[in-house]
């Protein structure tokens, strides 16, 4: 990781700019509730990028109407907590315990308009935790997902 001095609201807000325009297509909306009081983190810009763009792109892509999709951001004097919240499908319990694993899929049945390798939630974790940091999910089928990341605001 080529780590740098980022302020991650600004992240946040490039790529829910650049992602807004597949929101609006599915007539949806994204919330920025950013309001953590330390913003700064040491991170790779292109990794925390990717980042986000996969876990807003999961967003719409589980979100079959309407997605309303909010990020929430607070800090404490250790880390910056990132919450992104979707009105989506959601996601069985069974399937939480193993979306992060490489490859695997939630199986939708003879269900194929959501694309994909299984790679993304993979790649998130794996950027998340060489940043020192944490990602879970909290989710029910019908109810939604919310992506809860942990970031430290700097590196030991």
């Amino acid at each position: 990781l080529k780590k740098e001095e980022l302020d991650i609201h600004e992240l946040i807000r490039n790529v829910a700019e650049k992602t807004e325009i597949f929101v609006r297509e599915k007539q949806g909306e994204i919330t920025l509730e950013l309001h953590a009081a330390q913003s700064i983190i040491s991170t790779d810009k292109v990794h925390l990028m990717n980042v986000l763009y996969n876990l807003f792109d999961n967003a719409i892509k589980y979100t079959p109407d309407n997605p309303q999709i909010c990020v929430n951001t607070k800090s404490n004097e250790r880390e910056i907590i990132i919450s992104i919240q979707d009105n989506g499908i959601g996601i069985s319990k069974k399937d939480q315990e193993k979306i992060f694993e490489k490859l695997y899929r939630v199986p939708t049945g003879n269900i194929h308009n959501v694309k994909g390798f299984g790679l993304g939630l993979n790649y998130v974790k794996t950027i998340v935790e060489k940043q020192d940091g944490t990602i879970k999910v909290v989710s029910e089928i019908g109810q939604g997902s919310t992506f809860i990341v942990h970031l430290p605001i700097t590196n030991k």
